[in-house]
C-alpha cells in the first residue's frame, strides 16, 4: 500500500504529491481523486494522441482511462511513478480501442461484401440503410443459422473457429451458412417488396 505522504502545508490537495492523492483516493476521498484526474488529464490525452494519432480517438481513450482509473486506483502499489503506471493504462486503452475499431470495420466490411444478398444493388450512400435492413433480416433466421452468420460475417471467425463456438462440426457450420444465404435472399426480396 502507498504510504500517505503529508500534504504540503498551506497548499491543500492541489499541492499534494501523486502518492498522497492516490492514498487518499484509495481511501475513498473523491476530491483527491478529482485532483489526480485533473492533474494528469492532459498527460493522458497527449499519450493517447501520440499512440493513436487521431484527436477523436484520443479523447475517447482519455475518457476511458479516467473511468478505468476510478476502478483500478487501488492496484497502484507505488513501485513506480504514478505517471509510469498511468502510461501503461493509456497504452492498454489505446490497444483496446484499436481492436474494437478493427473489429467494427471488419464487421461493416463483411456486411458490405455480402450486399449481393440484395441482388445487384450497388454499394453507395444507402449502404448503412441496407446493412441495417440486413441486420434485421438476419435476426429472423433460425437460431443456428443466425449464430453461424454472425460468427462468420459479424465476428470474422473462420468456419473452424465458429464450429468450436457453436459446438458442432465445421461442415455443419458451412451448411448453416449455405442455408442462411438462401433464406436471406428470400427475406431480403420480401423486405424490398414491402
Amino acid at each position: 500500500m502507498i504510504l500517505d505522504e503529508a500534504e504540503v502545508p498551506g497548499g491543500g490537495l492541489e499541492a499534494s504529491s501523486d502518492g498522497a492523492l492516490v492514498g487518499r483516493a484509495v481511501g475513498g476521498d473523491r476530491a483527491a481523486f478529482a485532483v489526480l484526474v485533473e492533474r494528469h488529464y492532459g498527460f493522458i490525452f497527449q499519450v493517447a494522441f501520440r499512440w493513436c494519432g487521431n484527436r477523436a480517438n484520443a479523447e475517447d481513450i482519455t475518457q476511458e482511462v479516467c473511468v478505468r482509473l476510478a476502478k483500478a486506483i487501488g492496484n497502484f502499489k507505488g513501485e513506480s511513478r504514478f505517471t509510469t503506471w498511468l502510461y501503461a493504462m493509456v497504452i492498454n486503452a489505446e490497444r483496446d480501442l484499436t481492436r474494437k475499431v478493427t473489429r467494427d470495420a471488419a464487421k461493416t466490411e463483411a456486411w458490405g461484401q455480402h450486399n449481393a444478398l440484395f441482388g445487384e444493388a450497388e454499394v453507395g450512400d444507402d449502404q448503412e440503410e441496407r446493412i441495417a435492413m440486413l441486420w434485421q433480416i438476419v435476426q429472423q433466421l433460425p437460431a443456428k443459422q443466425r449464430d453461424a452468420v454472425l460468427l462468420i460475417y459479424g465476428e470474422g471467425l473462420s468456419h473452424g473457429d465458429a464450429s468450436e463456438v457453436m459446438g458442432c462440426a465445421e461442415a455443419t457450420v458451412s451448411w448453416h451458412i449455405h442455408e442462411a444465404k438462401k433464406r436471406l435472399k428470400l427475406l431480403a426480396k420480401r423486405a424490398e417488396e414491402t
